[in-house]
């Protein structure tokens, strides 16, 4: 089924009230709410958010099924085999909850559904491959990086460290430069 998201926001402003998507939640709440869950985050484990360490936690086990050995003394798999049990990190739960989270929430506010939000000027094949190509593009960034964007922004920028600070910087300088390029595609 194809959607562009003009037809989404039609669709959500329908004559149809019950089946209408709900208003979405006060930004500055959830922003406030956020901020608790990372400082609630800091008390209880000590570290902050980040949802890069789930994704090395299924690399350091899926390479644990290859060999065993090599996953537990490889430098870059080491840190997250947890002494054999690579899936029983505490970061695997966060990304597996905050998926559960996203989907409650997308059925409490009447937004589930299957479709391609893309611009009138781009197919769903294009949208999928140029997704594809940003999300890898972000998963390799985001391990050069040493974090990911919530790992960051929300963590290092919530410690003041001046690496996250000047990435967050350059992430927003680079949005700025780049949306002039790719405005067509969604206008």
């Amino acid at each position: 089924m194809t959607h562009t998201l003009a037809d989404t926001r039609l669709a959500a402003t329908g004559a149809n009230a019950r089946t209408a998507a709900r208003a979405y939640w006060n930004p500055y709440l959830t922003g406030v709410l956020l901020g608790l869950v990372l400082l609630a985050t800091y008390a209880v484990t000590g570290r902050g958010l980040g949802a890069t360490g789930a994704f090395g936690a299924v690399a350091a086990w899926l390479a644990g099924l290859v060999s065993t050995e090599n996953a537990s003394t490889n430098i870059v798999l080491a840190k997250y085999w947890n002494d054999g049990a690579p899936l029983e990190s505490w970061t695997l739960f966060l990304l597996i909850g905050a998926f559960v989270g996203a989907l409650v929430s997308g059925i409490a506010g009447r937004r589930i559904q299957s479709s391609v939000e893309r611009g009138p000027r781009v197919t769903d094949g294009q949208r999928l491959a140029l997704a594809f190509i940003g999300g890898f593009v972000a998963a390799y960034g985001a391990k050069i990086a040493k974090g990911c964007t919530s790992g960051q922004a929300l963590t290092g920028g919530s410690i003041l460290n001046v690496g996250s600070l000047v990435f967050m910087l350059a992430v927003f300088a680079s949005a700025y430069a780049l949306a002039y390029l790719v405005r067509k595609e969604w206008l």
